[in-house]
């Protein structure tokens, strides 16, 4: 099993009042955006620069992986989410995002496949499986979450680049939108627009802002974050064919203030979140806890990372609704940018910052 430094930091089921104490598993991190697991206690970590590294069991941050493709760095684009195939063990299989360079100062979300060498020291094979259109002018609202689904379909989250807002609501681009694809690229015969004239056949919903978080729950949907202008951040459990609304009805308002469109919150035939934040937290990772490492009281809650106020948020739902909410990490004061499970069941973090940290989060009574 992956995380086996986790399995000797914390063993079976503890009381339902548990806290966490925040382990440095590997630290000096430039920017460090995703992580995924690995056989023998390592991890892959991307930092948004444009480098990916290997963080070994005793935490010592490898070298930068070799044959990771030409990445647009700047304000919130790079190298951001990296994802292990469910057969990583025999294929080696990786799938990462990234903001792609285009003509002049143009870029785009694009996702690539590879697999990692024996050696773990280089990308082979890489190839490009999908790309953002039309690419924009932007430094901002990538989105760029991945999430391989039980069929082994992928869900890639693309931002509307922020200057492009109302392209969201918009069928003819990839403009804030969530779309699926096999692992090939090709598009899935259930997508919802595979047969209607002027619409991209891989867009699974539409009118996202910019989603930083997106997980399968315990009830095998896809369930996603997303950030709001100013306020308005939300919950949403995108349905094919759905219309999230974006930026039509908000929660949220200008930077500065003053109401977006005609400042609705609700129009028939887009959907409502599920939860919204206002103020806006600026969510970013995303995860479910499925083990009862941390006791009972904490399997199926949700876990969310803040960058704009510095913790980790403990969701509890009920009923398919947020019931209640809990601050983690916050003695931490750093950016929380992603949040994950360790198949041996304990919770991972990466903090934001020039040296960001990757920290294990042990169970404390």
């Amino acid at each position: 099993m992956y995380c086996l430094a986790g399995l000797l930091a914390a063993h079976g089921a503890i009381a339902a009042e548990t806290s966490v104490r925040a382990v440095t598993v590997a630290q000096g991190l430039k920017y460090p955006w995703a992580v995924a697991f690995l056989p023998g206690s390592q991890y892959l970590v991307t930092e948004r620069p444009g480098t990916m590294r290997l963080v070994g069991a005793d935490g010592k941050v490898g070298a930068p992986i070799a044959g990771v493709p030409a990445v647009a760095t700047g304000g919130q684009g790079g190298l951001l989410d990296v994802v292990t195939d469910k057969d990583f063990a025999h294929n080696r299989q990786i799938f990462f995002c990234y903001s792609e360079p285009g003509e002049g100062s143009s870029n785009g979300t694009a996702l690539a496949s590879a697999r990692l060498s024996r050696k773990q020291d280089a990308l082979e094979d890489v190839q490009v499986i999908f790309r953002q259109t039309p690419k924009v002018d932007s430094g901002s609202h990538f989105g760029c979450r991945i999430v391989e689904a039980s069929d082994g379909n992928l869900f890639l989250t693309l931002g509307e680049r922020f200057s492009e807002k109302e392209e969201a609501q918009k069928l003819d681009n990839h403009l804030g939108k969530i779309v699926r694809i096999a692992k090939d690229g090709s598009v899935p015969k259930g997508n919802p627009f595979v047969n209607r004239p002027g619409a991209l056949p891989e867009i699974w919903s539409y009118g996202h802002r910019n989603v930083q978080g997106a997980v399968i729950g315990p009830d095998g949907r896809l369930w996603t974050h997303e950030h709001g202008p100013q306020g308005g951040d939300e919950i949403n459990l995108p349905v094919a064919g759905r219309n999230y609304g974006w930026p039509v009805i908000t929660y949220g308002e200008n930077y500065g203030g003053g109401k977006i469109g005609a400042g609705i919150t609700a129009q028939e035939g887009m959907e409502q979140p599920l939860h919204q934040w206002t103020p806006s937290i600026a969510p970013s990772g995303m995860a479910f806890l499925g083990s009862l490492r941390y006791g009972t009281a904490w399997r199926g809650n949700l876990f969310v990372g803040s960058l704009k106020f510095r913790y980790l948020d403990r969701i509890v739902l009920s009923g398919g609704k947020v019931q209640s909410e809990h601050k983690l990490l916050a003695d931490l004061k750093e950016r929380i940018r992603d949040v994950r499970q360790c198949p041996d069941g304990l919770l991972y973090v990466l903090t934001d910052n020039p040296s960001g940290r990757l920290l294990r989060l042990d169970p404390v009574k």
